[in-house]
């Protein structure tokens, strides 16, 4: 990263540090701060224009909801109408943790945070750093991962300058993140509540401590963060295929005249296989989800313009593996 006088960096993150960062988010700036699940582009969430300089500085639709953050499950009021007891319930059991919460919009919110719907998403983030810098700021914060719109989420600090720039007032440097791939978010404004987007939290944790299953439809009434059909995308174009037909997908592309690059599958490890570049990804489901950005980022930097990957089994963070494969494999057209 190419730091600036007012980035701050993990071993200098002290509580006059936070201070500053807070003052930043109060005059209106934007902060990048690190949580467990990536990088998010911070600002006042109560402050209609801080958060349009949010949708700008990232290319983002105006329409797409932004997720406020909040400092402890005590301020939920604050910002939510008529939660549910089931959520409330989600709240106590997994928060502070990767997971969001769907609920009807309090009139402290503005329509720029929410996209102009009538509900706002919520969460309570598992970061020291996020949680420090909250309570120092003393409200909520609107926070999109720090990333131009539909692109890779960034899990470092330095993705984040890379890619933003100078737009960004303040980038606290908080480390790697630990989940590394976005929350959870369940819609919890009907009847029943459902999974409109996996994440950090898996569906199997949720529906134990509901005791019912969750569905997760994949079309949704509710606009919810990563439902554009490009997301989370490099710039090389991805193709998805069954684990057993990488490496002849690959190869046959690399003849064809592509730099290739390969998730290859763990399965496959020792494979040797003719492509410009190749990363074995981890059998962990928590270590691949851990590194998949990243995966995504050095393919990008060592020159690929395609990618060849196959899906994990849709089970435990394997779901959210493969929700974000296939959005980075959607179709490019209209994408910011």
């Amino acid at each position: 990263m190419t730091a600036r006088p007012g980035d701050i960096d993990s071993a200098a993150i002290d509580s006059a540090a936070i201070d500053r960062a807070a003052g930043v988010l109060r005059g209106g700036g934007l902060v990048a701060f690190p949580t467990e699940t990536v990088y998010g582009l911070g600002a006042d969430a109560a402050d209609g224009a801080a958060v349009t300089r949010v949708f700008q500085v990232k290319g983002r639709p105006p329409s797409h909801p932004l997720i406020v953050h909040l400092a402890g499950a005590e301020h939920l009021g604050d910002w939510a109408e008529d939660v549910p007891a089931p959520a409330r319930l989600l709240a106590e059991r997994f928060w502070p943790g990767p997971l969001t919460l769907v609920l009807r919009r309090g009139p402290r919110v503005p329509l720029e945070t929410t996209g102009g719907l009538d509900t706002v998403a919520v969460r309570v983030p598992a970061h020291p750093v996020a949680l420090a810098l909250l309570s120092a700021f003393g409200g909520g914060i609107a926070a999109p991962s720090a990333n131009r719109f539909g692109s890779v989420s960034p899990t470092m600090a330095g993705h984040v300058r890379a890619e933003l720039g100078d737009a960004v007032d303040v980038v606290l440097d908080g480390g790697p993140c630990q989940v590394g791939v976005e929350s959870t978010i369940v819609d919890a404004t009907g009847e029943t509540l459902s999974i409109l987007r996996p994440g950090g939290v898996t569906r199997e944790d949720l529906e134990t401590a509901l005791g019912h299953p969750l569905t997760v439809p994949s079309t949704s009434r509710v606009r919810v963060p990563g439902q554009h059909p490009s997301h989370y995308a490099p710039r090389a174009r991805v193709v998805l295929v069954e684990p057993e037909q990488v490496i002849a997908e690959a190869e046959h592309a690399q003849e064809s005249g592509h730099q290739v690059g390969v998730l290859l599958p763990a399965g496959l490890a020792d494979a040797e296989v003719k492509a410009h570049a190749v990363v074995a990804v981890p059998a962990s489901m928590p270590a691949y989800a851990r590194q998949l950005y990243g995966f995504l980022r050095e393919l990008d930097q060592r020159g690929c313009d395609l990618i060849v990957a196959s899906l994990p089994q849709e089970a435990g963070l394997g779901l959210a593996i493969a929700n974000r494969l296939r959005r980075a494999a959607g179709p490019r057209s209209g994408r910011a």
